[in-house]
């Protein structure tokens, strides 16, 4: 009987010998690979949170130079949190705040720069678009009127649809265009249902001419 069992006992490790022998190797690397995988989403993580702690501090001080108003302070804040942290949100929150200082002043080729590196480079969207709404107006502010248009095309999030069309109904009344005004117009008052800046909307749609109340009809078919 010790035999037989010795036996047996020796078949199997002959059969395990011969499926390591087979795919050993495959297991090891898929092991590497499992593991590797696993410390490097652990390694990433660890740098992500890193970062943001960095970028936190870095926006703090962005944060107190605008508030005093120490425009160089706040400008080479700004560039360090860009240069370093670029991929952050703290970067283009950064850079909404260096162009809202820099407007206030009156510096708008600071500002429109700060809200360009914005559109461009934010990585989310509502950054980017937020960047591009405030870029629209400076340029509309300072008559380019084109380049503004230029900002405002393209496509927009959902949440900010209706803004955009309302900013190219402003552009196009100051260009005199008032029928393209007030086809944007009327899909900003469109998009804008439940909200208090629809009433806005309204009063630039009245000063075109156009009676809001022959809108409602169609919203209500719409929807």
């Amino acid at each position: 009987m010790a035999r037989h069992l010795d036996l047996e006992e020796q078949e199997q490790l002959d059969q395990l010998k011969h499926f390591w022998n087979q795919y050993g190797n495959l297991i090891t690397w898929v092991l590497i690979a499992v593991f590797g995988s696993f410390a490097a989403w652990n390694g990433w993580q660890y740098w992500q949170r890193h970062q943001g702690v960095q970028a936190a501090a870095l926006y703090d001080e962005v944060d107190k130079a605008a508030t005093a108003g120490d425009t160089a302070r706040l400008q080479q804040a700004v560039k360090d949190i860009e240069d370093k942290f670029g991929r952050t949100a703290y970067a283009a929150q950064a850079a909404l705040l260096d162009a809202k200082v820099f407007a206030e002043k009156g510096q708008s080729d600071q500002a429109k720069a700060a809200l360009q590196w914005a559109a461009t480079n934010a990585k989310d969207e509502g950054y980017q678009a937020v960047a591009r709404l405030r870029l629209a107006s400076l340029l509309a502010d300072a008559k380019n009127y084109d380049e503004a248009l230029k900002q405002l095309s393209g496509s927009f999030p959902k949440q900010f649809e209706a803004l955009a069309a309302d900013r190219r109904g402003d552009i196009y009344r100051l260009q005199g265009k008032n029928a393209e005004a007030k086809a944007e117009y009327t899909k900003a008052w469109q998009g804008l249902a439940g909200t208090d800046y629809r009433t806005l909307v309204e009063v630039k749609l009245t000063a075109l001419g156009v009676d809001v109340q022959s809108l409602k009809p169609a919203e209500s078919a719409k929807s």
